[in-house]
Order: C-alpha cells, then structure tokens, then sequence
C-alpha cells in the first residue's frame, strides 16, 4: 500500500498525517481538489463525446435516406446535413479543449503525487530509538589520532593529492591504504554471496532517468546527484538503482522470491547543503565505496527479510570487531522511499564519534509499482513485490573506524585476521 491517488483518496486524514509526520511539503487538499475537479470534467467530457456520436450516427443516417431516396448529393447542399455538420464539427472542437484541460489537470496532479513519500509502517515512530548496541569502544593509554593524521603520517592517505585532482571532499587512497579499502570491498562481498546467499551483480554506474524516478531519487533529489550533461544519464549516488531496477515490468514466480542482490559500486553524490560539516578527513565526501543489498520478496515476508538483512550488515562488524550501535530511524529521518528504516553506526575512536556505515530499509511495495515488478501467486493472482535495500557496507566510515580503533601508541595499525588473506598483511606500519 503506496500513497497513490486512491489511498489519498479514500484517506485523506491519514495521508495528511503521514505528510506531517514525514516533514514532507505536500497539498494534499489540492491533490483532492484537482482528482474532483479532473473527474468532473472526465464525466463532461465523455458526455459531450456521447453527443457528438448520437450526432455523427443522426449525420450517417440522413445521408443514407437521401441516397436511398434517389437524391443526388453531389454540388447540392442538404441544408439540414451541413448544420448537423457545422455542430458536429463545433462540438469537436469542444471536446479537443476539453481534453487539453483535463490534460493539463492530470499533469499537474500526477506532478503532485510524485512528491508523496511512501506511508509509515506502524512500529516507526517520531523519535530516533537505539535498540542495540554491540561490543566496546577500545580503551587505550594515549589519546588516538583521528585517521586524516594517522593516513597522512603512514601514507595510505592522500588529501592534498585529491585536493589537486578533483577539490575538497574526494579521496585518494595510497599504497596500504588502496590495498585495505579493496580488502574490505572483496570482504564483504564474499561474505555475502558465500554467506548469506546473495547474487553478485556488476552494474553499470550510469543509469537512464526512469531508473532514478523509480527508486525514489527523482524528482526529489535532483540537486544531491550528478547529472551527465550531454547524454540522458545520471552517475548512481548508490547501486541500490540498478539492482531495483533489474527486474522492471517483469512479472516473477511466487517461488523465485526472495531474490537477493548485493552489488559494489562506487557511489557519487554532490553533498549540496552539507557545506560545512564533517570537513576534515573522508567522513563526507562526494565519491566513495559501497556494497549494497536488494531483496525482492513477497509482502508477508518483507519484514523478517528486512531484520536478515539487519544481522547480514551486523555479521561483517563482528567479524571485524568493531563497536556498533542500531537504530530505528523516526519517520522524519527515513529516505523517501522508505516505510521503516535501520541505521547501523560504528564508533570511530579518533574521531570520536559514531558513524554511518549502513543504512537498511523496507520500501514495501513503493518501488515495485513503480518498476512494475510483480508476481504471480501459485493461484495465479498477481501482486506487487517488496523491494528492500540496505548497505553491507559502506566504505570510507569503515575505513575509518577499522584504522582508528586498531591504532597502536608506536604509530602502526593492528589489521583484523579476518582481512588478512585479502591484505596480504598484517600491520600498517
């Protein structure tokens, strides 16, 4: 269930509230007003249609007696057919502005429901809550260095060099440094195709329009993401486009579901209006590394695929032994797309502070209608799927806590056994 026009319109109350609570801007009493206004000139219109075919069959029928009469028609004008003629054509005419109006209605109502969010699922509250937090912050006797003067000085950082390339808020990974962010990469996407089952994807990064639109980000974020100015593309901000987008007007099997998708990407967003914070280090930037999860279930499925989808992001910080805390997001924080979001955070010992490394969401049915992806029930009805995404996980904020929380008095990074086979190493020194 989407805020469509008809859940708007059989409730209004409710739809309303979910604007309220979203902080979204959204007339919705001007969505009613122009879906009556619309009706009420679809019912005129087709009255006027009905006219002009009883005229058009009148129009026919007097002909056909004229010639049935013997009448030659050919330079003799029947002053009744040409008055009928006259209205008929007068009564086209109606109709054409009619529907160049109605047109006009439909286009700025449909340019209003594109901005409604997905509805609220019940357990999603108004308030940020942690639910759970795992594992400790590391202790240490000496005060940790944040990771933009660890990088610098072990040289697996090179702001000023990505300063030169590209301006503030790229990166430029180097020697060890290149070698642990791939690591983890290929980490995490063997756990999870090995682990949790799900398909490996490579997407292309550019994607057409209606990609965007279908997963959400368009028109809404338009101004985060980078459009290519001469070709119909757009540089994904996440492969959560792609991998929704796999399956559009397809129709699957009730027993093909769940379908799971994980896919590694670099991700690339313009930051716009997030001047000014986290401007030190690789915290915010404009281009950086994600693996992402998709599922594509049934409805009843949706949320126990979406707690799974939870613990396969929580499986790889405890393989790395970094402190993490989740947290359901309040209705006002969730993506638009989202009816019930997770945030998963890592603590990050120099910086002192928790990070993002996962965000996890059930977009109910939002996505599904419209990518037009749907399944057939074994008794043969059709539905539209669930569609979740959530990152497992994503790169630098990992980066970050791995080297800041496994920092050493003598300088050297401590590097996870468990990357040890994708390193090639053991310490950063």
């Amino acid at each position: 269930m989407v805020m469509d026009l008809k859940f708007i319109r059989e409730n209004p109350d409710l739809a309303k509230e979910v604007i309220r609570r979203r902080k979204e801007r959204v007339d919705i009493d001007k969505i009613l007003a122009l879906d009556e206004k619309r009706r009420k000139m679809i019912k005129e219109r087709d009255e006027k249609r009905r006219e002009l075919r009883v005229l058009s069959e009148s129009i026919g029928k007097k002909i056909r007696k004229t010639k049935g009469e013997g009448k030659k028609l050919e330079g003799i004008k029947d002053a009744e057919i040409e008055e009928k003629k006259i209205e008929a054509r007068e009564l086209s005419g109606v109709i054409r502005e009619m529907e160049e109006n109605l047109a006009r209605i439909e286009k700025e109502l449909e340019e209003l429901l594109i901005l409604c969010p997905n509805i609220i699922l019940p357990d999603v509250g108004d308030e940020e809550r942690v639910i759970k937090e795992w594992g400790k912050k590391p202790g240490f006797d000496f005060e940790p260095l944040p990771h933009w003067t660890l990088g610098e000085a072990l040289k697996i950082l090179d702001l000023k060099a990505s300063v030169k390339l590209s301006g503030s808020r790229f990166i430029l990974f180097k020697g060890k440094g290149a070698i642990l962010e791939r690591a983890l990469i290929n980490f995490c996407l063997d756990y999870h195709t090995k682990r949790h089952n799900y398909t490996e994807i490579s997407p292309p990064y550019l994607n057409k329009e209606e990609c965007f639109f279908a997963a959400g980000d368009l028109p809404k974020l338009a101004d985060e993401m980078y459009r290519i100015r001469d070709d119909p593309f757009y540089l994904i901000p996440t492969a959560e486009v792609p991998l929704i987008n796999l399956h559009r007007d397809e129709v699957l099997r009730e027993e093909e579901l769940p379908k799971y998708y994980c896919a590694y990407t670099p991700c690339f967003r313009r930051e716009a209006g997030s001047y000014g914070k986290d401007v030190r280090g690789i915290i915010r930037v404009h281009q950086f590394d994600k693996v992402e999860l998709v599922k594509f279930t049934r409805p009843e499925d949706s949320e126990e695929e979406l707690q799974k989808m939870v613990k396969d992001a929580e499986d790889i910080l405890q393989e790395l032994a970094l402190p993490y805390r989740i947290k359901l997001l309040p209705c006002s924080d969730m993506a638009f797309q989202s009816a019930k979001t997770y945030d998963i955070e890592v603590w990050a010992a120099g910086v002192k502070d928790w990070l993002e490394v996962s965000s996890l969401s059930n977009c109910t049915d939002f996505q599904a209608k419209r990518t037009k992806t749907r399944f057939r029930r074994q008794d043969n009805s059709l539905e539209y799927c669930h569609i979740l995404n959530g990152s497992g996980l994503a790169f630098p904020r990992l980066f970050i806590a791995l080297v800041e929380n496994n920092q050493r008095k003598d300088g050297k990074i401590i590097i996870p056994s468990v990357l040890h086979p994708y390193t090639g190493f053991d310490v950063i020194e």
